[in-house]
């Protein structure tokens, strides 16, 4: 690692003690006119004394009331979205009847067992309160569980130009962003999702809504977009994997407590790595993509949801990107241009960390690039799910330096600080 690099001691890793419930689907149609299962469980649950309902009500909570917030409203949500399926009478249930049948259709998901990787981090919506040199961030994470499922998660924390980070403590408890629709139909996009009011974005966990998204939301890059309004966005453009395909999409919210989860169409919307730039330049939406899956490629668009052929602007150049090269998260503007971190690829698929300064006025044009890495994996940072892989989906500026959050081993993240005048020293 480059002594330019100030790398701090903390770690977050895969915590398989933190779950969340989820809808638990059976089938909805029964074989040639049967009850179908959901039916039939309900019917069994229906048929038990109000004793065994209570033992059945006590048993639940006394497990798992303790691990999960709001544990009675949830089963209460969980059985209206069964009882609206299947034409139930909500009022001849009763409560404890209603909250006992809505925990056969939960389950409990661990949603980073597995790993912990690739986050993202910009400023805050709300910046009160800070003291001078600081700034309050939100960092996205992709959470790997059961089934190699990805989600995406969030952070909260404070960073300083003193090169300081401190992370807002998680909540007890995780929660799901609520969608108010049927997650066991085939649902397209565009979909709005929802925290709860009384919830923590650092508990927080965005899963899979659509049949575009069924195996996973993977490696949102955010970016802090400003219109030509004023107004300010965040907006993360993440792949969407159904199990065979992937598509790019794009979260939009303005305060982190509702979002819209929107596909991308138009070619350049058919590959993943796409990175948006923080504002137009020149009048358009500018994006940087991975078309090929090998060179880097500058697209631009008059529609933010709509993406075709880029301009072919990077191609791997030195030994540690020769097998392909990537963006690693939205250009940060400078006085100097566009920084765009990169991903390299090279032999024995080791990933290192780049970096590519770009024209303010023509992001077309490469002003310099990194020679070497900027970050590669150290000996200890070698060994996790995915061996030597170092990578991150954004970084942000703070006064003269970049906080720079990244993934390590598909495992777990680590983070460092980088002055901007050491890194553009790095480039030629």
């Amino acid at each position: 690692m480059p002594q330019k690099i100030n790398a701090l001691p903390l770690r977050l890793t895969a915590d398989p003690t933190r779950v969340v419930v989820r809808p638990f689907h059976l089938a909805l149609q029964g074989a040639r006119g049967a009850p179908s299962r959901t039916q039939r469980l309900a019917d069994a649950v229906l048929a038990l004394s109000d004793a065994e309902v209570m033992e059945g009500l006590n048993h639940v909570l006394a497990g798992f009331e303790a691990r999960h917030w709001q544990m009675r409203r949830v089963f209460r949500t969980r059985f209206d979205d069964i009882a609206h399926r299947l034409m139930l009478d909500p009022d001849s249930v009763g409560d404890e009847r209603s909250q006992l049948l809505g925990a056969y259709f939960c389950h409990e998901y661990s949603y980073a067992a597995a790993a912990l990787m690739n986050p993202s981090v910009v400023p805050h919506p709300d910046q009160s309160g800070l003291s001078r040199g600081s700034m309050r961030i939100v960092m996205s994470l992709r959470a790997v569980g059961e089934g190699h499922i990805s989600s995406i998660a969030f952070r909260e924390g404070i960073i300083s130009e003193e090169g300081e980070l401190h992370l807002a403590p998680e909540p007890p408890f995780a929660t799901a962003a609520d969608f108010h629709g049927d997650e066991e139909q085939d649902t397209v996009g565009p979909v709005k999702i929802h925290r709860h009011a009384d919830s923590n974005l650092s508990g927080t966990v965005i899963f899979p809504i659509t049949a575009a998204q069924a195996n996973g939301l993977e490696d949102l890059r955010l970016v802090a977009f400003t219109h030509d309004d004023g107004t300010r966005e965040w907006l993360g453009t993440y792949t969407a994997y159904n199990g065979r395909e992937i598509q790019s999409e794009m979260m939009r919210t303005s305060d982190f407590r509702s979002f819209s989860l929107c596909p991308l169409s138009g070619s350049a919307a058919r590959n993943k790595g796409m990175a948006l730039f923080p504002r137009k330049v020149n009048g358009r939406y500018m994006m940087i993509g991975r078309q090929d899956g090998e060179n880097l490629y500058l697209i631009q668009s008059d529609n933010l949801l709509d993406w075709g052929e880029g301009q072919r602007i990077l191609t791997p150049l030195h030994s540690w990107e020769l097998v392909q090269i990537g963006n690693c998260g939205a250009p940060i503007e400078l006085d100097e241009g566009w920084l765009l971190l990169t991903h390299g690829v090279g032999a024995m698929r080791e990933y290192s960390i780049g970096a590519v300064l770009l024209d303010k006025a023509d992001p077309s044009k490469v002003l310099a690039r990194s020679s070497k890495p900027i970050l590669a994996a150290s000996e200890d940072e070698r060994e996790g799910y995915v061996p030597n892989v170092v990578y991150t989906c954004g970084a942000t500026r703070i006064g003269d330096q970049i906080f720079m959050p990244y993934g390590v081993a598909d495992s777990s993240v680590a983070f460092a600080f980088v002055g901007i005048s050491d890194m553009l020293s790095l480039m030629t």
